[in-house]
């Protein structure tokens, strides 16, 4: 009877918190508690195009070029690789997490794009993602669960131009242009789905192995390679991955749906995830971690309206091209390549304008300008004015369809 209890549980609880897709909300919450955590443990930030930029370094130095004067991989800072770095392996935490969210859910499928202007997009739209997050010094992540809670105001400065860029870039993809020219076919009766359960089972037992895999080497890196912080960088990606997987989360999303759609349900648990990780950032800082302050200059400000636009025109932010990758579409492979490109880019072209538009600038940060408490009560004033102002658009997209209606 105990046995078939145990058997019930388990079947219930792989098909609820592994097969099924999960709430945003709640998952949105738990990434800025994660995120907070890992700022408190690690001493780093979840980040991710940082390490993208570092890939195209390696990428170049493995064809022979010279990157060591290169101001912006002097910034990186270049040492080790993917496996030996606690943002590389965190990245590859997150793949893992990605890959197993995915065939857990039976959700991998090879896809193509459904035309070249859905591939230009890809490419064009990741190259001035990549180059937009790093000219301000981070993507979403590194501004919205990273710099705003942090108290760095070059992440205020990037997330505002950001939406604003995401607004541009919805009114661009919105051009008959880019709308899809494939035609739909009316039929008379609904097809039913086909399941092949031995794909299923299989499916399962993939993602299964992978999710291991990656916690057992997260578990010997922390207690036989005596390297402690990779193998914790390790679990939280795997914990990143499930998440922005499992709930489908798109940061790209989130926001443009507010002017397409007027949907703001992501875009407000975002906020509340940015006020969750801020109180548990501040912990961490009052007893002396060091938080990482960026430049608040016009980098941050130009970086953000590039990013927004870039990932509206390529379909998906860092976050989204990561989980979309693993489960088989391939234009968010086109997504991804095009970042890292990006990235690269701005790295190449970084010393001839860093100093007018970033290094020259002072780093702000909310704690020293206002105090401790005074920062953290004015972090929280602004995440209320964002989250105002996420209800405001809202409100003007509804009154605009109620004109048109009328």
């Amino acid at each position: 009877m105990l046995k078939g209890f145990c058997v019930d549980y388990f079947k219930q609880f792989r098909q609820t918190y592994m097969v099924n897709f999960w709430r945003p909300t709640p998952a949105v919450i738990a990434l800025g508690v994660l995120a907070a955590y890992y700022f408190g443990i690690t001493g780093t930030y979840w980040a991710v195009t940082g390490e993208f930029t570092r890939w195209g370094g390696h990428i170049l130095q493995f064809f022979g070029v010279d990157i060591s004067n290169w101001g912006y991989y002097k910034i990186m800072k270049m040492e080790g690789t993917s496996l030996t770095r606690i943002d590389g392996v965190m990245i590859i935490g997150m793949f893992a997490g990605c890959i197993a969210a995915a065939f857990w859910g039976n959700n991998v499928k090879l896809r193509m794009p459904a035309s070249n202007i859905r591939i230009a997009q890809a490419l064009i739209g990741g190259i001035i993602a990549g180059f937009g997050a790093r000219l301000g010094m981070g993507c979403n992540l590194a501004s919205l669960f990273t710099g705003i809670p942090q108290f760095s105001v070059h992440a205020w400065f990037f997330t505002i131009a950001m939406i604003i860029g995401v607004y541009l870039g919805t009114k661009v993809t919105m051009l008959p242009f880019f709308q899809s020219k494939i035609k739909l076919q009316k039929v008379s009766c609904s097809k039913e789905l086909q399941k092949d359960e031995r794909q299923i089972k299989s499916f399962f037992k993939i993602g299964t192995f992978v999710f291991i895999a990656a916690i057992l080497w997260a578990l010997y890196l922390i207690f036989f390679a005596n390297s402690q912080k990779l193998g914790i960088a390790v679990l939280f990606g795997c914990a990143f991955g499930l998440l922005i997987a499992k709930a489908q989360i798109c940061f790209t999303s989130a926001f443009r749906d507010i002017f397409t759609t007027g949907r703001n349900e992501l875009a407000i648990a975002i906020v509340i995830g940015m006020a969750v990780s801020t109180i548990g950032v501040f912990s961490y800082i009052m007893i002396g971690t060091p938080a990482k302050i960026m430049w608040a200059g016009p980098n941050a400000i130009l970086g953000g309206l590039l990013f927004g636009f870039g990932i509206v025109l390529a379909g998906g932010c860092e976050c989204g091209w990561m989980y979309r990758a693993v489960e088989g579409q391939v234009h968010f492979w086109i997504v991804g390549i095009g970042n890292v490109i990006g990235a690269t880019f701005l790295a190449f072209t970084w010393d001839s304008f860093s100093i007018s538009l970033a290094t020259s600038w002072p780093k702000i940060n909310l704690l020293e300008s206002f105090g401790s408490y005074g920062g953290l009560f004015m972090n929280y004033i602004l995440l209320f004015l964002l989250f105002l102002l996420i209800l405001k658009l809202e409100r003007n997209y509804k009154q605009k369809l109620k004109n048109k209606g009328n």
